[in-house]
């Protein structure tokens, strides 16, 4: 299961791009909180937290307890972190309240381990393709990430999304033949192999003037 963080957050009674600016002044960002069936609601967290939150999790598959003055803590996703062009600053951020019987739809990291044989042993590279996976599954049951080891992957092989051992309670929303990694061959390999494979022209001679006649 991926790991849990805390955000502490206060309600605002006004909106608009004054208030946010104010806010924004004041150390605060911005912020709503909605769900299904639930009406939007404007908060503010702080920037700071809001920060090193930002930079010390996943954002698209951890929980947050939101923890809002006066009503105590609730589980929320990070849906939408507005970030400001140039600068590392959140401008605003969406969160959506989760409930222990909805099922969500998350993004999870691919991480690979290894190194395959096709490249230690043929000079193939890693190519990975595919660094996100689309999975369902209820709160208590995202998962941190998948790790794949691509230790045994030869020149020319994949490993798939259909490859990845089945979880409980997690379904893998893409296709089953959707590759995540390959190894292929590198460009000078491929070079030299076209090289090889390619007839030597003819060599033509030119004849002297009076070797014509």
């Amino acid at each position: 299961m991926a790991s849990s963080a805390t955000l502490k957050a206060a309600l605002r009674s006004s909106a608009g791009k004054g208030t946010a600016r104010k806010l924004r002044a004041a150390g605060q960002v911005p912020a709503v909180l909605y769900g299904h069936g639930e009406k939007p609601r404007p908060l503010a967290v702080n920037a700071h937290e809001l920060g090193l939150l930002i930079a010390s999790v996943n954002v698209e598959n951890t929980l947050v307890r939101l923890d809002i003055d006066g009503e105590g803590p609730q589980d929320v996703l990070l849906r939408e972190v507005q970030m400001h062009a140039y600068k590392p600053e959140a401008l605003h951020v969406d969160f959506f309240h989760v409930h222990g019987d909805e099922k969500l739809h998350v993004k999870i990291p691919v991480r690979l381990t290894g190194t395959p044989v096709g490249v230690h042993t043929d000079g193939g590279i890693l190519d990975h393709v595919l660094y996100d996976l689309d999975v369902e599954c209820l709160p208590g049951n995202i998962p941190d990430g998948v790790e794949i080891d691509v230790s045994n992957l030869a020149l020319g092989e994949s490993v798939r999304v259909g490859d990845i051992p089945p979880r409980e309670g997690v379904k893998f929303l893409q296709d089953a033949e959707l590759p995540i990694a390959s190894v292929v061959g590198s460009a000078a390999a491929e070079s030299a192999l076209d090289a090889d494979a390619t007839p030597a022209e003819p060599e033509v001679l030119k004849a002297r003037k009076g070797d014509e006649d």
